[in-house]
């Protein structure tokens, strides 16, 4: 009996009562198995990498330029504009500098060889505003990468190897433009003692000699000068035996004791964009991290979940070959193929370990391409090409926190209309903020308002507050943030504050209490604020005129009857009349007019200054010499000038006193130049020109007084007598008579021997006639 072939086949039933065949059953747990295994393998995927290669279609034969800069160091380094976000740098044993975020291949940056650099090895670069600065064979080269420009630095006699800088962001302010132009240029590791630091403000194409205060310890070395504008202080890094602290220029920091931290190798400073305050210490073992601009420095722990694993990298056992950060976050790439993250708090900074993945090599570098967005670089050569391709690795940070199931945010919106923009506070002046949060449902997150400079800020009040329902029900919070000088909010110690009469700046940054990893793009809400100038501020000069009702016109009478009204104007809008202490200065050179107070009447404790005083110093400021920075008035107790000359015209105007000007007898125009010189008014040089026209007044006498009333009281009686005497000749008449000569009879009596002429009718003689 032949055999006969069986095939078996199994059924199920799925919950709809459909069967299910054993085929259909293996591809499903086929699938199955597939999936899960493509979830674990995503899971721990942390980039796809894609290298990106354009524009060699054809072999141009294109050559490289001049002399190919290197980079000193062995390890590579991306230096991206924070302002510009697709302009970027790449450090290796090639330098590359791209304007698309390196998206199209790139040929290696070189120095023209009219430049004669000798050794072309860059130690140090900096993005300074509009141009791109390197330090070449110890000299600074400044490239205008909008032009394609080179230029030598001038005024840099000495060697230097490292530069520092920051960028300012917000366009259009002064104080903003001054943060991008401010750029040190120093020799790293020099004695303290003999070390030449060099300082610019114009963008590094010129440079001065700073001087800063020196160590008398002979061990002490430079490990590097930084001007915190956060904080309004020039910090210097000193280095002493294995342990480094931070110097600061300017009270109060300069008396302050700041902790020493350890150095044991040399450290590279990574300023954080965006002042916050942020300083980033590293190299291959060590990690430090300060939040307040060196006054305190610690270590970067490495945290899994809630619990510490390490203390600081060291102990991770781990070497850095990389570091990115920008505003709020922190990544390292280390040699062991591991990548490290974590959030920038005020309150704790720490970092969590990723799933490993092969992508460091010796010329990856690693940089943050946007929120939550980390992409690993490395140039790759092209054997045809002069121009290299690149090899990208993005990190989608987010998704990788989403896979380790770390805690979820607790906040689901925090927004403020004040967030990445500048303000100015001018003296006293407060300034009002506004900020909304939605928690999620069940939580109760605390927002953190921080300042990076209290020493001239302070917060007046932080008020939060329910403020309705979103559409979903959840409830919206809303805080209230009032800032105001430091100095006039009466809590502060004046061992504290900063000086009041120096323009400041911080910032404030309104972040979550304890916020949690998980929170990617949940950004701090951050501003920057100009304790200073105000120049949207001017002064105007407005006239009211009273009758002139006494008559005669003198100088007291002309002081008394003109006066003029000095308002503040912000904006076109009127702020307030200005009561304060101001000086004028005819700008033709005439002195045909003086003061009513002398220095005794002003009662002024020490000489007071004029015009002559001060413009014998100020060389060829003219008419603005005289204003609030070298202004000291001589009824403050600190002035100890004795006063010598009490009689001398006191020149100051407002302010305490009521001084007055007086205009000698002239007619004419006056073209006054006025500056207010109070130093606690505003941080503004507040000044203008006004015109005053002098008419009605008396020639100045050439007869004295005396003789004058002399004469004036005789003209007056003369005058008096020969208005009696003419009207008493004028109606006594005299009568002439035909009949003979001789005189006639006056005063209606008879006079004898006369001829009486009576016209037609003649008097017998004897008889007198009235004349009629």
């Amino acid at each position: 009996m032949p055999r006969q072939r069986i095939s078996y086949a199994w059924w199920l039933r799925d919950g709809s009562g459909t069967r299910l065949s054993s085929e259909m059953l293996v591809l499903m747990l086929m699938a199955a198995g597939t999936l899960r295994f493509c979830a674990v393998t995503r899971a721990q995927e942390l980039c796809r990498t894609r290298t990106v290669r354009t524009g060699k279609v054809f072999h141009t034969g294109h050559q490289i330029q001049g002399d190919r800069l290197y980079f000193s160091s062995m390890t590579a380094r991306l230096i991206r504009h924070p302002c510009k976000k697709n302009l970027a740098l790449y450090l290796g044993r090639q330098v590359f500098l791209t304007r698309d975020n390196f998206e199209s291949s790139v040929i290696p940056f070189s120095i023209p060889t009219s430049m004669k650099v000798g050794t072309p090895e860059l130690t140090a670069a900096h993005f300074a505003g509009s141009v791109l600065l390197f330090i070449i064979d110890r000299k600074v080269y400044v490239y205008d990468y909008e032009t394609d420009s080179w230029n030598a630095s001038i005024g840099i006699e000495h060697p230097v190897s490292h530069m520092s800088g920051d960028n300012c962001c917000y366009s259009g302010n002064p104080s903003c433009l001054d943060i991008s132009k401010s750029v040190f240029a120093y020799l790293l590791g020099d004695q303290l003692s003999q070390a030449n630091v060099y300082f610019s403000d114009t963008q590094g194409y010129s440079f001065q000699k700073f001087v800063h205060q020196r160590q008398a310890e002979p061990d002490v070395t430079l490990g590097g000068i930084f001007y915190f504008h956060s904080l309004s202080q020039v910090g210097t890094l000193l280095v002493n035996h294995g342990q480094a602290k931070f110097s600061y220029s300017d009270h109060p920091l300069n008396l302050s004791f700041v902790l020493p931290f350890n150095y044991s190798e040399p450290l590279e400073v990574l300023i954080v964009p965006g002042q916050r305050g942020f300083l980033i210490f590293w190299f291959e073992n060590s990690l430090l991290v300060s939040v307040n601009e060196g006054q305190l420095v610690k270590p970067v722990v490495v945290q899994k979940g809630r619990r510490i694993l390490y203390s600081s990298i060291s102990e991770a056992n781990i070497s850095i070959r990389g570091v990115a950060a920008n505003t709020h976050q922190l990544a390292v790439l280390t040699r062991e193929n591991t990548l490290y993250y974590g959030n920038l708090g005020y309150l704790s900074n720490s970092l969590i370990k990723f799933p490993k993945q092969y992508m460091w090599s010796q010329e990856a570098a690693l940089m943050f391409t946007d929120v939550g967005m980390l992409e690993v670089l490395t140039p790759v050569p092209d054997l045809v090409f002069p121009a290299f391709d690149f090899q990208k690795c993005l990190v989608n940070v987010q998704a990788i926190l989403m896979d380790l199931h770390v805690d979820v945010c607790k906040v689901e919106l925090l927004e403020g209309d004040f967030a990445d923009k500048m303000y100015t506070i001018d003296m006293n002046s407060t300034l009002e903020l506004t900020a909304l949060m939605v928690p999620k449902a069940g939580t109760s997150p605390v927002p953190l308002p921080m300042l990076s400079n209290p020493h001239s800020l302070g917060i007046q009040d932080a008020i939060m507050y329910e403020d309705g329902y979103r559409y979903d029900g959840r409830t919206m919070h809303r805080m209230n943030i009032s800032l105001r000088q430091q100095q006039f909010c009466g809590r502060a110690d004046a061992n504290f504050t900063s000086d009041i009469k120096r323009p400041t700046m911080s910032t404030i940054s309104l972040d979550i209490d304890d916020k949690e990893i998980s929170c990617v793009d949940l950004k701090p809400l951050t501003a920057l604020i100009s304790v200073g100038c105000d120049h949207e501020k001017e002064i105007v000069i407005r006239k009211e005129v009273s009758a002139c009702y006494k008559g005669i016109l003198d100088t007291m009478a002309l002081s008394d009857s003109y006066s003029y009204v000095i308002e503040r104007w912000r904006k076109g809008k009127f702020q307030e009349v200005v009561h304060t202490e101001y000086v004028l200065l005819e700008v033709n050179g005439l002195f045909t007019y003086t003061y009513s107070l002398s220095a005794r009447s002003a009662l002024c404790r020490a000489q007071p200054q004029n015009w002559t005083t001060v413009m014998q110093p100020a060389g060829g400021e003219g008419r603005s010499a005289w204003h609030r920075e070298n202004y000291v008035s001589c009824h403050d107790a600190n002035n100890h000038a004795p006063l010598r000359w009490p009689d001398v015209p006191y020149q100051i105007l407002g302010g305490p006193t009521a001084n007055k000007v007086l205009f000698h007898e002239r007619n004419g125009i006056y073209i006054f130049r006025i500056s207010i010189v109070d130093p606690f008014y505003s941080y503004c040089r507040l000044e203008t020109t006004f015109s005053v026209y002098v008419y009605g007044a008396l020639p100045p006498s050439i007869i004295p007084v005396e003789i004058s009333i002399v004469l004036l009281t005789a003209t007056i009686l003369l005058g008096t007598w020969l208005a009696y005497i003419v009207p008493t000749l004028l109606h006594t008449g005299r009568a002439y008579c035909s009949r003979g000569s001789g005189p006639v009879c006056t005063g209606g009596t008879e006079t004898p021997g006369c001829i009486y002429r009576a016209g037609a009718e003649c008097a017998p003689e004897g008889s007198s006639v009235a004349l009629k």
